[in-house]
């Protein structure tokens, strides 16, 4: 019912930044054309790129790639691990006035084809053979329009292609920087997909406009990865929580690290592990938010390290949420997310009754469960996740977190089960890392949880399948246990 009283809104406890009127790759390689230090090397290969270089590698391939026929308004594709020649083909594109789109390389052909549907794709850039001209005139490119085409993850249904513009994505890029202070000094490490806008924003275009050193490197096993943090002094890393779980796991000699902070991102955070993965890391671990259609939202500062670390974090500056009861859209205290500030995207392309359903009232709806204690947001899970049961909700990181706590247990994830009686049921799929049996399992949630919560069933698996930024995908799971 409406009672007439204003919306609660949250905002950031810093102001709001000033959007410089600039395309992607003007505002983030503005610093750039005369400085020799380092902007990204590849861990493995040894392949890497001065800023100067970067800037002037940008410029020509830009210029031929207008030579070659591309044009405002077109679409070029990008399928390809992280390594330095990602950053050149990206932001020559981008200033050739193409949208780029990001593709997983590890897809199937007939899955990546979709994609470059989907997202109207033109051309797909081979970054061993960029086209390179110093003559031809690039155009001025709209602020306005879009520079990048990612894809929703689809682990909740159908993949859809989000558009960013460059506003978007350089306003997101300033609200981090208050609180992320990345300089010179700095040395990331670019392990997760610049594909996804975790990569694509908080990492590779977050450092290059700081001006710190990106480390390309691909995904390996935790000792392996922690060798190389320590071989280039990285002083920011970043995590999915599978590779959180990994660390806190590792058993094997930890190198001497420089790490300053540790941010996981793309899903929930156990906090036993995080506690675990920081004491390995020797760094403080911290969550952050986001997602595909409105970049970061939540951040924890640089100089707020010692607040709340099971949170996200606060709002970045410029950005304002809501939290609803996701039936009534009333007021909650525990409730769906909802999203405004200048970062959130234009819409999904092609699909006019997507987008319509994704705002209410110029809110972004983001389908995540959260609560909000003193100005700090805790996700819940995803709302359409959340299993009921008897009438109640029941969020499935919940009694994950639960089980991922008993000594046996090595990962675990909780859907909902069909049930004549109850609606829903939650079930459980386990990784075991020893001898522990169903029975001794759902008496250990029972334990530790209302009695409407309890696990009913549990199936041993070898691994929880995931998506590339560790997003449980409880939809295959739901498939396999109808």
């Amino acid at each position: 019912m409406d009672t007439g009283a204003a919306p609660v809104i949250y905002r950031s406890p810093l102001p709001a930044v000033a959007v410089p009127e600039a395309t992607v790759p003007e505002h983030v390689l503005r610093r750039a054309r005369h400085d020799d230090a380092v902007a990204l090397a590849d861990a493995v290969t040894g392949e890497s790129l001065t800023y100067a270089e970067l800037a002037e590698q940008v410029r020509r391939v830009a210029g031929g790639l207008v030579r070659g026929g591309v044009r405002p308004g077109d679409t070029v594709a990008i399928t390809s691990h992280n390594r330095p020649r990602f950053a050149v083909g990206l932001h020559a594109a981008m200033a050739a006035g193409a949208a780029v789109a990001l593709i997983n390389p590890v897809l199937p052909p007939r899955d990546a084809d979709r994609l470059k549907e989907l997202a109207h794709v033109s051309a797909t850039l081979d970054l061993d053979d960029l086209p390179e001209d110093e003559t031809a005139t690039l155009p001025r490119v709209d602020p306005g329009g879009t520079a990048a085409i990612l894809f929703s993850s689809g682990t909740t249904g159908r993949t859809k292609a989000v558009r960013l513009s460059h506003r978007a994505i350089v306003a997101n890029l300033e609200q981090h920087r208050p609180g992320w202070r990345i300089g010179s000094g700095d040395v990331l490490a670019a392990n997760l997909p610049f594909f996804h806008v975790y990569g694509f924003t908080i990492i590779l275009n977050s450092g290059l406009l700081g001006g710190a050193t990106l480390v390309t490197m691909p995904r390996s096993d935790a000792g392996t990865y922690l060798r190389r943090l320590a071989e280039h002094r990285v002083t920011r890393a970043f995590l999915v929580p599978p590779l959180a779980a990994a660390i806190a796991d590792h058993e094997g000699p930890v190198p001497r690290q420089r790490l300053k902070l540790v941010l996981c991102g793309a899903a929930p955070l156990d906090d036993a592990l995080r506690r675990e993965a920081e004491r390995k890391l020797g760094a403080p671990v911290r969550q952050g938010y986001g997602l595909t259609e409105a970049g970061g939202t939540h951040q924890t500062f640089d100089d707020d390290l010692e607040s709340d670390p099971t949170s996200v974090g606060v709002l970045c500056p410029g950005t304002e949420a809501r939290v609803v009861d996701p039936g009534t859209g009333a007021d909650s205290e525990e409730g769906e997310l909802l999203i405004r500030g200048p970062q959130v995207m234009d819409g999904y392309l092609g699909d006019e009754e997507a987008t319509r359903r994704a705002f209410v009232d110029g809110w972004l709806r983001t389908g995540d469960l959260v609560r909000v204690r003193d100005g700090r947001f805790h996700v819940v899970d995803r709302i359409k996740e959340i299993i009921k049961c008897n009438g109640y909700q029941v969020a499935p990181a919940e009694l994950e977190d639960v089980l991922r706590r008993h000594p046996e247990v090595a990962d675990a994830a909780v859907v909902g089960r069909p049930d004549r009686a109850r609606g829903e049921v939650p079930k459980a799929f386990v990784v075991t890392r020893g001898d522990v049996t169903a029975e001794e399992l759902i008496a250990f949630v029972a334990g530790e949880v209302a009695p409407y919560k309890k696990v009913r069933a549990v199936e041993f698996v070898a691994e929880i399948p995931k998506s590339v930024s560790g997003k449980v995908l409880r939809r295959v799971l739901k498939d396999e246990s109808v």
